[in-house]
């Protein structure tokens, strides 16, 4: 079995694969300070409380956008699996190029190489544009000849929302959904309105301008990711909803550089 797993500025999200099908999925804070002993014992115990025995895990794959934490993980998985993690970074083989050069030389997360991996594995001849809703949302075109054209990185809803209430003392928390109508007529129902609805119009814009800007306004292919993403997988500007990109991704990128 496989282990991956996505540390993200928020939490880590994880994912055992039997195979090609994913036996296990979990999250875990990743904000505050962890250790190789507390990350070792929680990997352990959460696949102990799932059935899986930690000795039938053989390979262990990471892609991180927080650089501080990867020499943790390296000796977690040293000190409890007795393996050495395979992380995505420069010098991997993707399968993705920007302009005949190594696409994560260009400082490109590695959980959006992940994403546009998968992608273009699962959507193989086609212009896409991937978005994934997490701490940012990110934006990121690859044409169908797996090139990668641009994208862009925008503030994510959960963030939104934390900034937005730590700076307006009447303002408080609330649930992040689709609310009935854009014009609400409680301060809560007006907050969801506008988490909502402001963030599908820039998702549409996005959209919009990188279909011109990247690919000369052909059919292109808008596949979305993420927690939050599935607030707008039923959008018509969205094709498809996949909330495993990441994790296919990863185990992907361990599979290319054998």
């Amino acid at each position: 079995m496989i282990l991956v797993l996505d540390v993200g500025n928020t939490q880590i999200y994880g994912g055992v694969f039997d195979k090609e099908k994913i036996k296990l999925r979990f999250r875990k804070k990743s904000k505050d300070a962890l250790t190789s002993d507390e990350l070792g014992i929680f990997l352990k115990q959460v696949l102990r409380e799932n059935d899986i025995a930690p000795a039938k895990i053989k390979k262990i794959a990471v892609s991180s956008v927080v650089p501080d934490v990867n020499h943790t993980i390296s000796n977690c998985c040293a000190k409890y699996f007795n393996i050495e993690p395979f992380f995505i970074g420069p010098g991997v083989k993707t399968g993705l190029h920007f302009k005949g050069r190594d696409i994560l030389a260009y400082g490109l997360g590695a959980d959006r190489v992940a994403d546009a991996i998968a992608a273009i594995h699962k959507y193989p001849g086609e212009n896409l544009i991937v978005i994934d809703f997490g701490t940012a949302n990110t934006y990121d075109a690859v044409s169908k000849d797996c090139e990668y054209k641009g994208g862009a990185i925008q503030i994510g809803l959960g963030t939104s929302l934390n900034a937005l209430t730590q700076n307006a003392a009447l303002l408080s928390k609330v649930e992040i959904l689709k609310p009935s109508a854009a014009g609400g007529l409680t301060t809560e129902t007006q907050m969801q309105a506008g988490m909502y609805y402001g963030n599908l119009g820039a998702v549409k814009e996005f959209v919009a301008r990188l279909k011109k800007e990247c690919f000369n306004g052909a059919k292109t292919k808008v596949v979305l990711t993420g927690g939050l993403g599935r607030l707008y997988e039923n959008e018509d500007i969205i094709d498809a909803y996949e909330p495993d990109l990441v994790l296919n991704g990863i185990k992907l990128a361990l599979e290319k550089n054998k």
